[in-house]
């Protein structure tokens, strides 16, 4: 996977035995490899990639993948005792054990997966936001929700390897030492399960039909797992190839023709780039990530409902109307736009309906308990909130929204710049190839994500102006 988005290419021949290791290892562990295409270092957007060597059309398989030579923690050395220990290593991550197979195959010179590991001479390389000084995350990155993302991240790294690593450690330190396998290694490792790890999907039993959404999201998700030749593959949202998973191997396929010499890629599923940047440690130009979103934030949105309110028996109404409004969404901290509108609109539409009902008919609310017949189903509200639907929407909706926007785009840092201004600087730089060229590619990487989203809440407050 990516590490950085075009990024210059230098191959002095030297890195060519870790990648000649690990294609005899494949041969040895029944990875089967077509002759159309091959992993490279020359051609890519990234260190490492798959170039097609001939034209290859959908349907293709690429490659395949034995289960065998999945690296999990059923698969390393130390499974037996990860197994039988399994109820101590419980975690909100649900990461420990895949993070301990990789602790003790990462330092054990007699690995098995030494010669797919070696593809990484130190997992430093990698450029997620974690690695960055918090001052870098906060002046570059103010307002996207990654600094956030991340020291939550970091938080919860320190406590996992605290409270569950190291006492698993020091119970077996014939196979662990906490002098070895340290915080820092357990960090970068976690930075490598987010960027090159893969989750199986879930099986959907005949029952599944049956039960309810809030059943399903209960579901515990399969844990991840390293699929070797997979996560050499780089991520584009238009993507040509995909991951299939069947009970003997992996295989992946190309989804849409591929021409000669084009670079071949796999998808990390509908990735904004700010979910890039923070899971992977790169980003797609904006104009080419059709997957990009910008939030707003709960709140934002509550901020932009206390404008105008004066008395205070309609500041008391609004507390009320807001605490409703919180409860119903629970745990839902933001309302996402894509470039075509609201992805999570039946949310947005719950709160503006909340917020901008009457006295009378928040009573009436109240004494239904929230439960109210809705004569509007979800595809007109969908379209309601697409950008088709925005403008159309009623005044006092509409009024919240633009200032929900207007207020997250305050918190980029701009002070009171507004309109085009709030554009303007980021604008100048993402178009000065020259200023361009300057920038560090964290400072470039930064760039992506801040101006895709600004650019997408500039739009929605052009869309629900009055």
């Amino acid at each position: 996977m990516a590490t950085e988005t075009k990024r210059a290419k230098v191959d002095d021949g030297a890195d060519l035995s870790p990648l000649q290791n690990f294609l005899q290892w494949c041969d040895r562990v029944g990875l089967v490899l077509s002759k159309k295409v091959c992993v490279s270092k020359e051609g890519t957007v990234a260190e490492y990639g798959m170039l097609a060597l001939d034209s290859i059309q959908e349907g293709e398989v690429l490659f395949t993948i034995p289960r065998s030579a999945l690296l999990h923690q059923g698969t390393t050395k130390v499974s037996a005792l990860l197994e039988k220990e399994r109820s101590s290593l419980e975690s909100p991550s649900g990461w420990v054990p895949l993070l301990l197979s990789l602790l003790y195959e990462h330092t054990s010179s007699q690995s098995h997966w030494r010669p797919y590991l070696s593809l990484w001479s130190s997992f430093k390389t990698l450029d997620h936001p974690m690695f960055w000084s918090k001052e870098e995350r906060d002046e570059l990155l103010k307002g996207t929700g990654v600094p956030e993302a991340v020291d939550r991240d970091l938080v919860n790294i320190r406590q996992e390897y605290t409270d569950v690593v190291l006492p698993f450690m020091s119970r077996h330190l014939d196979l662990w030492s906490p002098d070895t396998h340290t915080l820092e290694l357990y960090t970068q490792l976690v930075a490598f399960v987010m960027a090159y790890s893969f989750q199986e999907p879930q099986e959907e039993d005949e029952d599944d039909e049956d039960e309810d959404d809030d059943d399903e999201e209960e579901r515990t998700p399969n844990p991840p797992m390293m699929v070797p030749m997979a996560d050499m593959l780089n991520h584009v949202s238009s993507h040509n190839a995909n991951l299939e998973f069947t009970p003997d191997s992996l295989k992946m396929v190309c989804v849409r023709p591929i021409k000669k010499g084009e670079e071949v890629f796999n998808t990390y599923g509908q990735m904004a780039n700010w979910q890039l940047l923070h899971m992977y440690g790169f980003t797609e130009p904006y104009r080419q990530n059709s997957n990009d979103t910008a939030d707003i934030p709960l709140c934002s949105l509550y901020r932009a409902a206390t404008r105008g309110v004066e008395s205070d028996s309609e500041r008391r109404l609004l507390e009320e109307r807001w605490e409703t409004v919180s409860q119903m969404l629970e745990e839902k901290s933001a309302f996402v736009f894509g470039k075509h509108g609201c992805l999570t609109d039946t949310e947005l539409h719950t709160a503006l309906k909340v917020l901008c009902m009457s006295k009378t008919e928040f009573s009436e609310f109240k004494d239904n308990e929230g439960w109210e017949e809705d004569d509007e189903d979800d595809e007109t509200i969908s379209r309601a909130f697409s950008d088709e639907g925005l403008p159309e929407l009623r005044s006092s909706w509409k009024q919240l929204i633009h200032d929900a926007a207007g207020v997250t785009l305050k918190a980029y840092g701009d002070g009171e710049q507004e309109g085009e201004q709030v554009l303007a600087g980021d604008r100048a730089l993402m178009e000065d190839e020259a200023a361009a060229a300057s920038l560090s590619s964290r400072q470039k990487r930064a760039l992506q994500v801040r101006f895709g989203q600004k650019v997408i809440l500039h739009r929605l407050m052009e869309l629900t102006k009055s």
